[in-house]
């Protein structure tokens, strides 16, 4: 086998292959997404392990949370600690789906944006969101369980 053989043949085994799912429109009315995506139900804990994996949410990167065990929160966006008093579950999932909805100047990218809206990127990633309806919803409980203000 010739070395570029071997070497695209390893690439292909450790690179993790980014499967498509079909795309769940959503509407938004009053700056808000009713109704859970796909009808699906969030689990706070692993809305939590999505807001902290950096190849994910990676909401620390820009927000702090109250999780101390977790380094580095940014400050470039608002604290979260207390979002879920401040915003209804259905304006928390648009501001996760697409901020740019609610804030055209937003640096913050749309989570689940419909990929056909994307132009110019890699093709591993073409037809792709950067969340699951799943992971969304789960996002959502986890953020829905911030209640109180903690520093």
């Amino acid at each position: 086998m010739r070395r570029s053989s071997q070497l695209a043949l390893v690439l292909a085994l450790l690179v993790p292959v980014l499967q498509a799912e079909p795309y769940v429109q959503w509407e938004m009315k009053h700056y808000a997404v009713d109704g859970s995506l796909a009808g699906l139900k969030g689990d706070p804990r692993r809305g939590q392990k999505i807001a902290i994996a950096r190849g994910k949410g990676n909401c620390l990167a820009c927000h702090r949370l109250p999780i101390p065990e977790e380094e580095f929160h940014g400050t470039v966006g608002p604290p979260l600690y207390d979002i879920g008093a401040r915003l209804t579950e259905g304006q928390i999932r648009l501001r996760i789906i697409d901020e740019k909805q609610v804030n055209p100047m937003t640096i913050m990218p749309g989570f689940y944006r419909d990929p056909r809206h994307f132009y110019r990127v890699l093709d591993e990633y073409e037809g792709k969101t950067i969340l699951t309806p799943q992971e969304v919803e789960d996002v959502v409980a986890y953020l829905r369980t911030l209640r109180k203000m903690q520093k």
